[in-house]
C-alpha cells in the first residue's frame, strides 16, 4: 500500500484529498509547510509526495530540492496556477507530473498510479490477516477465494487497514463512511456494517481477530 505525504496548508484541499486517496487504499499524511514537511521527510518514508508550490510556511520548490537531493522519492506538484514558469521550474527540478487546482480526485488517483509505476514503488496489493486486497481493482480474495463485498464494507475495511493498530471512535469511522458514502450512516448502520463484515472477513465473527472491539472506546484492527 502506497504511503503519501501530501504538503498544502489549506485544509480544505487537504481534508477532501485525503479523504479520497484514503478511499482509494492509499496511506496518507499531511502537513502544511516546508519545515514540517521535511522533519516528516527526515524520519520517515514514503512513495509519493503531492506538493502545494504555495505555502505558508516555504514553498515546494525548496521542499521538492530536499526531496530530490536526498533520493528519488516521486513528487507531483500541485499549483493554482499552469503558468509556464512554475511547471518548467517544477519539472527541472525534478518533479515527475504537476496538475493545476482545483484537482479532479480521479485523475488525482491515475496521475499518482502512473508516476507510482514508473517509479517501481506501486504496491497495489494488501496483506491483512488470511485476506488480499487488490486496492488498484477493489478485489478482496480470503484464502485464495473471491470475497464480495458492499462499497461501504469495502470502504469500511480500508479504514480499518489504514488504521491498523490505532483505536478508532464510532464517531471517526461514521465522519469517514459518511465522506465516502454521500448518503446518512447511523450509528445503529455502522454496528449492521461492521457485523456483515466481520461475517465475511472474520474465520470466527464471534471471537474476531482482524476487526477487535475495545470496549468503551471502539474498534482497533488487527496488526
Amino acid at each position: 500500500m502506497a504511503k503519501l505525504l501530501i504538503v498544502e496548508d489549506d485544509q480544505a484541499i487537504v481534508k477532501s484529498i485525503s479523504e479520497f486517496l484514503t478511499g482509494e487504499g492509499f496511506l496518507v499524511e499531511a502537513v502544511g509547510g516546508q519545515r514540517d514537511a521535511i522533519e516528516k521527510l527526515e524520519n520517515r518514508q514514503y512513495d509519493l509526495a503531492l506538493l502545494d508550490l504555495s505555502l505558508a510556511d516555504g514553498n515546494g520548490f525548496s521542499v521538492c530540492s530536499y526531496i530530490k537531493s536526498h533520493g528519488d522519492l516521486p513528487v507531483i506538484f500541485l499549483t493554482a496556477t499552469d503558468d509556464e514558469y512554475s511547471v518548467v521550474a517544477g519539472l527541472d527540478m525534478g518533479a515527475d507530473d504537476y496538475m493545476t487546482k482545483p484537482v479532479r480526485p480521479r485523475e488525482l488517483v491515475s496521475r499518482i498510479r502512473s508516476v507510482l509505476r514508473r517509479a517501481g514503488k506501486n504496491q497495489s496489493v494488501v496483506s491483512f490477516g488470511n485476506l488480499r486486497i487488490d486496492t488498484e481493482k477493489a478485489m478482496v480474495t480470503k484464502n485464495g477465494e473471491d470475497l464480495f463485498l458492499s462499497a461501504l464494507e469495502y470502504r469500511l475495511l480500508l479504514i480499518f487497514i489504514n488504521n491498523r493498530g490505532r483505536v478508532l471512535t464510532r464517531a471517526q469511522i461514521l465522519n469517514d463512511i459518511w465522506d465516502a458514502a454521500g448518503e446518512y450512516v447511523n450509528d445503529n448502520t455502522l454496528t449492521v456494517y461492521i457485523k456483515r463484515l466481520r461475517g465475511k472477513i472474520e474465520d470466527d465473527p464471534a471471537e474476531p481477530t482482524l476487526i477487535q472491539t475495545v470496549r468503551g472506546l471502539g474498534y482497533k484492527a488487527g496488526e
